[in-house]
């Protein structure tokens, strides 16, 4: 009698735990485990984990197509031990490598020919320079090879990671701030835009100067550094009048760019949208949406609209306006120094909004309402579960937002994938009395469009549908679907549009530790301290510096002693296209402390990153080093 072991059966085994499963079927089956070390099979399990928003830790600027069968294998496997490790325990250590200089537990330690040995030789963790002379402004890692800092001076640097090398210097001999920075893996580009405050305080009078710059790499597809240095090179300048919130490339290969500007005489927001950067034309209208202080915002492009993301401590917005629309109000820039103006006001084509879920969080703060049973003509009904809704254990009214990590899924990825966004917001709340700050962390998933239901009913506009459905939804101008099908699917994306509005918190009350930043750019011109968070963001995770609780050393400390503080870390629950099947709904991320080395002191911190594809946390110190932590 031959056994026929079920196809997905294999692949439910292999989805939950990759490795596992293949040494049970190498132990059991040889045909079997030789089935399952398929390109086919890996393919498909990698399109498991780029649906539930987990990036594969490639090398360089290579993209999964660029990958052998073996590396695929590989990548794979490593991905998914990271999804399940992390969900059960704290991120440990690479391991150990017996070969010196390289480690092929992580692409930021497997060094090449001609890298420093030395310095990276039987280690879990690099250390390289940082620019000299320099303060440390802004740092993220660009892939596996190379680091991008901006200094308080005004340079960006490019820095190799694996020769610990200066690659590339923009020096605009004055100071600027970094403030967005997006990669384009299929150019092997860096897009980041440069800001100044030219005059003018928080009022409709300030101007700020705004340079788009681009760094090009010649990496190929094997993922090593290529033999010419990257470039750095000016796209465009352009010029704002009134406060910048924030400004968002959307759409680089479109040359599409956009800024949210506080209009502080209407309290509204006002979009400033460049349709092609090229060209000497720009768009600037008041939307009439009230910017509210404890509001968050985003910018995304859907199809072909610009998407006004707005999330208040109870509810999310979104807001569209179709290129169409916008392109009616473009206007011609007379000169490069011209700063435009607000030309007309113009409300959203379409609002969309949905209430947030909170889960049930024991705080004695907040009293909780039961639903009390009704009695009709002395009767009384049968009891029913209380629907009431919970309410937010955190409101605006205590807890304010310090900051607001909106992240995309910036990672090589495969076609059909759901574009899915991630949110995770620092929420914060100052006691008068102590003088101390006490964080907890929110976050949640979201979609455009928040609601696919609303969106289809209630817009019909050529404007808008246009594109494919990223999902892979029937069209509502296309009736030749099955209606059943239609109705599974229409059921299936509500479900899930329902579950994403669903919060998971670090609930338990922490202290971050906090830098201070000195900004200059107040009306006197007077150098003011502005504390910023050592907090990481990225999809799904966060890493920050806490102070270590514990009030009795804390009040037997020396005065002047500095405090204990460790490194902490969290992974919130994966995506899945079905967020309202379990175990999903009503859990909250783990705290973990992640192990650091002896030569890493953690006052000295500047700046904190997390790198989730490559298991990597990125830190500067004041001496001018960078230590890239690998775990596993």
């Amino acid at each position: 009698m031959v056994f026929v072991f079920p196809l997905f059966l294999i692949l439910i085994l292999l989805a939950s735990d990759v490795p596992l499963t293949q040494k049970l079927f190498q132990q059991t089956c040889k045909a079997l485990y030789e089935f399952t070390t398929t390109r086919p099979v890996y393919r498909n399990l990698a399109d498991g984990l780029l649906r539930r928003c987990r990036a594969l830790p490639l090398k360089g600027f290579q993209k999964l197509s660029d990958l052998t069968t073996e590396q695929l294998i590989h990548s794979v496997n490593k991905a998914s031990r990271y999804e399940v490790a992390w969900r059960l325990r704290a991120p440990r250590p690479i391991l150990l490598s017996p070969q010196a200089g390289a480690n092929s537990h992580s692409n930021y330690m497997d060094v090449g020919d001609g890298c420093f040995v030395a310095k990276t030789s039987n280690k879990w963790y690099k250390v390289v320079s940082a620019p000299p002379n320099e303060e440390v402004d802004w740092l993220s890692p660009i892939t596996s090879s190379y680091t991008l800092c901006a200094t308080k001076s005004g340079k960006v640097v490019c820095w190799d990671v694996q020769t610990d090398t200066c690659l590339a210097e923009w020096n605009p001999g004055e100071k600027w701030e970094l403030w967005k920075c997006r990669v384009e893996f299929e150019e092997r580009t860096v897009f980041f835009t440069m800001a100044k405050v030219i005059t003018g305080s928080y009022d409709d009078g300030r101007i700020m100067e705004f340079v788009l710059m681009k760094l090009h790499f010649s990496d190929g597809p094997t993922g090593e550094s290529g033999e010419i240095p990257p470039t750095f090179s000016h796209v465009t300048d352009f010029k704002t009048t009134g406060v910048v919130m924030n400004v968002f490339l959307l759409d680089p290969s479109a040359r599409l760019l956009s800024a949210f500007v506080w209009i502080s005489s209407t309290t509204t927001v006002g979009l400033y949208v460049l349709l092609d950067w090229d060209k000497p034309e720009f768009v600037f209208i008041d939307t009439g949406i009230q910017c509210v202080m404890s509001s968050n915002w985003s910018c995304i492009l859907y199809e072909k609209n610009i998407v006004i993301h707005c999330e208040e401590s109870d509810a999310a917005f979104q807001h569209f306006y179709p290129i169409s629309l916008l392109r009616k109000h473009t206007k011609q820039l007379p000169s490069k120094n011209f700063a435009p103006s607000v030309s007309a006001s113009v409300v959203p084509l379409k609002t969309l909004t949905k209430k947030f879920i909170f889960p049930m969080i024991a705080n004695p703060e907040i009293p909780i309402t039961p639903a009390t049973n009704a009695t009709t003509n002395g009767a009384t009904p049968p009891i029913t579960t209380p629907t009431l809704p919970i309410p937010n254990p955190f409101p605006s009214s205590q807890w304010y937002p310090e900051s607001a990590h909106f992240v995309r899924q910036w990672w090589p990825s495969l076609p059909g994938i759901p574009k899915v966004s991630c949110t995770v917001v620092l929420l914060a709340s100052h006691d008068e009395d102590t003088h101390r700050t006490r964080f907890v962390l929110a976050q949640h998933y979201f979609r455009v469009p928040l609601s696919h239901d609303d969106w289809a009913n209630g817009i019909a506009s050529e404007d808008i549908l246009t594109e494919p459905d990223p999902f892979g939804n029937a069209q509502i101008v296309n009736g030749s679907h099955d209606s059943n099908e239609r109705v599974q699917r229409g059921a299936l994306e509500a479900r899930t549009d329902e579950a994403l509005m669903q919060l998971w918190y670090v609930s338990t009350p922490f202290e971050v530790v906090c830098v201070l930043d000195g900004t200059d750019d107040e009306e006197d011109g007077a150098i003011t301290d502005r504390p910023r968070p050592l907090v990481a963001v990225d999809f799904g995770h966060a890493v920050w510096i806490e102070f270590v609780e514990n009030e009795d050393d804390r009040a037997a400390r020396p005065e002047g002693d500095p405090e204990q503080k460790w490194l902490r870390f969290v992974t919130f629950p994966a995506f899945d296209e079905d967020m309202s099947k379990g175990p999903h709904m009503g859990l909250e991320g783990r705290v973990r402390t992640l192990q650091v080395p002896d030569e890493l002191d953690l006052d000295s911190v500047e700046t904190i990153n997390i790198d989730q594809s490559q298991g990597a946390v990125i830190l500067s110190v004041r001496e001018g080093k960078i230590f890239i932590l690998c775990y596993e």
